[in-house]
């Protein structure tokens, strides 16, 4: 048996795999940037779903635990398939299921527009769960195709196009569906159509890279590390994620609640110092995928999980300024850890690069789901300023870092080592 399945904890880098699927080249930006468009797209058509909420339960007359089934469902469609689609992907390539996962939201939003009855709104939010199911690890692996081996910065490029879904979403339901009905949904079909037909030029490059993607996978098709280290690596980035996207949860999803309990501002002020931080977040992701092609995923990973630990333990008990302050500081560290923790676990397992996207966004759309629950009912029973004072905590786990192994990308076995990981 390898000796670095006993030793995990090793900073020496583990062997370079052999050459994986990834077209390796110039970086293609243009179909980087396509990619991120179109998750500007798709998670605004996603985040639509939360903002008509209260116009669901008044006009359905839903109780709070059926508005929590909406939630389920579309969190069961989209965290559950992703790793089923990305299985499938791997073993064979389908360049154009893209524009069909898109014509699934497109179908779910026309439905959620003229939805008669309850079962039918839940049959929507699962059409667009589907959609999104189909569009994240694909284009996950379009985004590494074209990276030219920039790996973290194409994946921070790709999920910056998600941060700004999730901003604009909401703000774009208030200004039309909140405004004039709910029958104005439908006008967000527009947007699936734009990216059904980027996603078609987006199809055509893969297609075009398809054979030698599948030449190269044959040549690889053996693991490249033992399967004891591969079980207790991923379940590390596993227990990291929890850690992140739990505490992001208790800002994205209670941080104005937190505001207005503790310092008695207003809810417009409170939302727009939540948008801060949204902004906050998205300019993390970038830096994060920038450092982790200069100085390592596993170093970024561990600054970025255990690194704001100081900020969150702070937050709870500061006034008003120096708790937006931390807040911006805690969203731009913690936000650079989930595209180093996507190519880091690529990077281990190139032979499984659909299988690998699919997961771990799957596991992150259901930790951010599970975290939102769980702290409401926390929150409930103790406050919100309790809510913030456990999660404080959380970050710690970032000292699990420590026991990764240092994982290469590919071209690294021939790469000059001043390159960084």
């Amino acid at each position: 048996m390898n000796p670095l399945a006993s030793s995990l904890g090793t900073a020496v880098p583990l062997p370079a795999p052999s050459p994986d699927a990834d077209h390796h080249g110039p970086t293609r930006f243009s179909i980087i940037g396509a990619v991120s468009f179109v998750h500007v797209l798709n998670d605004m058509l996603q985040s639509v779903i939360v903002a008509i909420y209260p116009m669901l339960k008044d006009g359905f007359h839903l109780t709070l635990a059926q508005i929590g089934l909406i939630t389920l469902t579309f969190q069961l469609t989209a965290s559950l398939l992703q790793p089923m689609v990305g299985m499938i992907t791997d073993e064979h390539p389908l360049p154009f299921s893209l524009p069909v996962g898109m014509c699934f939201s497109l179908g779910g939003v026309l439905l959620l527009a003229v939805a008669p009855t309850y079962a039918m709104v839940l049959l929507s939010v699962a059409l667009i769960g589907c959609g999104s199911s189909v569009f994240h690890p694909e284009s996950s692996r379009v985004a590494r195709m074209a990276s030219g081996g920039r790996y973290s910065l194409a994946q921070s490029l790709f999920q910056i196009g998600g941060n700004v879904g999730q901003a604009l979403g909401p703000a774009l339901a208030a200004a039309i569906v909140l405004t004039y009905g709910r029958r104005q949904v439908r006008w967000f079909g527009v947007f699936a159509l734009v990216g059904i037909g980027v996603l078609l030029l987006v199809s055509r490059w893969y297609r075009a890279h398809v054979d030698e993607r599948t030449r190269k996978r044959r040549t690889s098709e053996k693991p490249a590390y033992p399967a004891p280290v591969v079980r207790r690596t991923v379940g590390i980035l596993f227990a990291l994620m929890f850690s992140k996207f739990f505490y992001l949860a208790s800002i994205s999803t209670y941080y104005t609640f937190f505001l207005i309990t503790r310092f008695g501002v207003t809810a417009k002020a409170a939302d727009n110092l939540l948008a801060i931080f949204l902004l906050a977040v998205a300019a993390g992701t970038l830096i994060g995928g920038t450092l982790g092609d200069r100085i390592g995923r596993r170093q970024v990973i561990w600054f970025s999980i255990l690194g704001c630990a100081p900020f969150t333990l702070a937050l709870p008990y500061v006034s008003l300024g120096w708790t937006v302050g931390l807040s911006l500081v805690i969203g731009v560290i913690l936000s650079s850890a989930f595209p180093a923790i996507i190519v880091y676990a690529q990077d281990m397992l190139t032979h499984r690069i659909g299988m690998v996207s699919g997961l771990f966004y799957g596991f992150s759309f259901g930790l951010g789901g599970l975290g939102a629950a769980v702290l409401g009912v926390i929150a409930d029973h103790f406050g919100i300023v309790f809510v913030y004072q456990m999660c404080a905590f959380l970050p710690l786990l970032g000292l699990l870092a420590l026991l990764l192994p240092d994982v290469r990308p590919p071209e690294q076995k021939s790469a000059p080592a001043t390159q960084g990981a």
